[in-house]
């Protein structure tokens, strides 16, 4: 059977004015007997993701024309077919947090966060202090809970230099995220860093310009923890450009591990399959999928062509959106988020998107997220 991938995009674009959704494409696909897949995300104007939809909350239309549900059978298919997510843990292990009280609650916190976090990705944990690598932990491993069982030898773990090495962490995180993506099967890949520190850089292993062109050149979402009195917010605002916790009190240190963890799975819940059986038999046709929740609405449009389509088209058989074997990773767009969100009494998440290599301002090419 001949598959038909060639897929021309055209604007994704808002259902008139204050909708209330976004709607991105990420990806889509078609091919024969009449197989149209999409792949997508699902935002408020705002920026908050948009979970928990269903195939009755889409309507698709061809070339303006609703297509019944019972014509295009249409259903959300698992979305893990077609991509993985995967979230990379960096600790900061270096002498001033093994040598304090901070470990125990840093233990419980990074074990909850593991937890939750690995019921939706592929997580990895890996610490590091002043040396020049970081340490694994827990690699990324298809074992589900390795990363939450594993994340407990932070408990007896012994910095082998008391500095801190956190740019050169960064750099070595983002290799390690890089070659998990890299490894993978499935057609779309998301990478994720979360790092928690307690202070700036003092190994000065690697500069600092080195370190943010290296993460804006991966392009993957960073969040970042910082806890006490020596780590600089500046300095901290930039590296977790997509979100970041500043915490003045250790015993908050959970709350902010919690407020990182639900904002990774809120973002992760955003993402749909839809997938359905397309009427046409010939020619070239523009598909808006209009997505509802509640009053609010927005959609997306593209284009496929139906050449040789014909019946027998089982919609819980997407159509595959990669075919070089190896996929590829995905950018995705930092967005504003809208404010600050208190966590506790001492410690409050920021979430900026607003910041490009060694700088505070500007959006960097983005892609979904």
């Amino acid at each position: 059977m001949r598959w038909t991938l060639t897929l021309v995009m055209l604007t994704a674009m808002l259902a008139g004015c204050g909708g209330g959704l976004e709607l991105t494409l990420v990806e889509a696909a078609y091919r024969r007997p009449s197989n149209v897949g999409v792949y997508f995300t699902v935002d408020t104007n705002g920026g908050d993701p948009v979970a928990g939809l269903q195939a009755s909350d889409f309507r698709i239309y061809e070339d303006g024309d609703l297509v019944s549900i019972d014509e295009s059978r249409q259903t959300i298919i698992n979305p893990e077919v077609a991509a993985e997510h995967y979230t990379l843990l960096l600790v900061d292990m270096s002498g001033s947090v093994t040598e304090s009280d901070q470990v125990p609650l840093l233990v419980e916190a990074a074990s909850q966060f593991t937890s939750t976090v690995e019921g939706y990705q592929k997580v990895a944990v890996y610490a590091f202090d002043g040396a020049e690598d970081i340490h694994p932990i827990q690699p990324f491993t298809a074992s589900a809970g390795g990363a939450q069982r594993s994340v407990q030898r932070l408990d007896s773990f012994q910095a082998r230099d008391p500095s801190t090495n956190l740019n050169g962490a960064l750099i070595q995180g983002v290799e390690e995220l890089n070659r998990a993506l890299d490894a993978s099967t499935v057609p779309l890949r998301f990478g994720t860093i979360v790092v928690f520190t307690d202070g700036t850089d003092r190994a000065h292993r690697v500069s600092y310009d080195d370190m943010m062109d290296s993460l804006d050149e991966a392009g993957y979402d960073v969040f970042a923890i910082g806890v006490g009195n020596e780590i600089d917010e500046g300095t901290l605002s930039r590296v977790g450009y997509s979100g970041y916790v500043l915490v003045q009190d250790s015993a908050a240190i959970s709350q902010a591990f919690d407020a990182i963890s639900q904002k990774i799975v809120g973002y992760t819940q955003r993402f749909y399959l839809l997938s359905y059986c397309s009427p046409a038999r010939a020619g070239t046709h523009e598909v808006t999928i209009e997505a509802l929740s509640g009053d609010a609405s927005g959609s997306l449009t593209y284009t496929f062509d139906a050449t040789d389509f014909g019946p027998e088209c089982n919609p819980d058989s997407p159509p595959p959106f990669d075919t070089s074997g190896r996929g590829r990773a995905v950018r995705r767009t930092r967005r504003e988020p809208g404010g600050r969100i208190s966590v506790s009494a001492g410690a409050s998440v920021r979430a900026s998107g607003s910041a490009s290599a060694g700088a505070g301002g500007g959006d960097p090419e983005g892609g979904d997220y």
